[in-house]
């Protein structure tokens, strides 16, 4: 059987042109960045653009201000002045909602990274729980963080502080992604075989435990409505769960 090449479509790769570099700093000292990158995420409203710079340190950036740099100062340039150009946040009495840069220390290696928003109609699914140490209003934005140690922390981006930290998990949390819903649903998936399903308007209360995973789980994805839960691990099947 004779075999051929992939057909390649030039008029795309011509299209196709790096905008720019953003670089991790180098840290010998106290080991909180400088190795492999290993995840990356837009906010839903592209506000922001958040990277694990190789370790356990997150950064996050506005992501139209990092985009100017990159068209004014060139590729290199711009991400060797990204951390000096754009405006940090060091007090609560900021604009809440002014896109700021924030450092984030998560304390171990991050492994996944997740935006999510909230929609003021979408009630937590724990109908019976009457008062809620958080209440999420229509401007917030959360971005959860996946950890070496099982450990999922969410924290408000646009203050950098901790609200919830998720234990449950026995081991690396691999991915995470929330319901498109705006109901603040969290999915994380873990090499400890299982995916596990928070209810962050519960005050981040673990709603379900599904194991219908052999191996390691490596990955998982909502349907547009967020009624099915598609997931991918270390064998080779997909599993789909309905959630509602």
């Amino acid at each position: 059987m004779a075999s051929f090449p992939p057909r390649v479509n030039e008029k795309l790769i011509a299209r196709s042109r790096t905008v720019g570099e953003l670089l991790a700093p180098t840290s010998p000292f106290d080991k909180k960045c400088g190795r492999e990158n290993w995840t990356v995420a837009f906010a839903p409203d592209g506000s922001y653009f958040a990277w694990s710079q190789g370790h356990r340190v997150v950064k996050l950036v506005p992501w139209s201000q990092c985009l100017r740099n990159f068209l004014v100062h060139g590729t290199k340039n711009a991400a060797n002045s990204l951390g000096t150009r754009l405006p940090r946040q060091n007090s609560d009495s900021a604009q809440k909602n002014k896109p700021c840069e924030h450092i984030i220390d998560c304390g171990d290696i991050v492994w996944s990274l997740a935006f999510g928003s909230s929609v003021p109609e979408k009630q937590s699914r724990c109908v019976n729980i009457e008062w809620h140490r958080f209440k999420f209003g229509q401007d917030q934005l959360l971005l959860a963080t996946g950890l070496n140690n099982g450990r999922i922390k969410i924290w408000d981006v646009y203050t950098g502080k901790l609200l919830l930290n998720l234990m449950d998990h026995t081991e690396v949390v691999r991915d995470l992604t929330f319901a498109p819903d705006g109901s603040l649903i969290l999915v994380s998936a873990s090499r400890d075989k299982t995916l596990r399903v928070w209810d962050l308007k519960d005050d981040g209360n673990m709603m379900k435990v599904l194991r219908g995973h052999q191996n390691w789980v490596y990955g998982c994805a909502f349907s547009p409505d967020s009624s099915i839960l598609c997931s991918v691990g270390a064998s080779k099947a997909v599993v789909a769960a309905i959630l509602v």
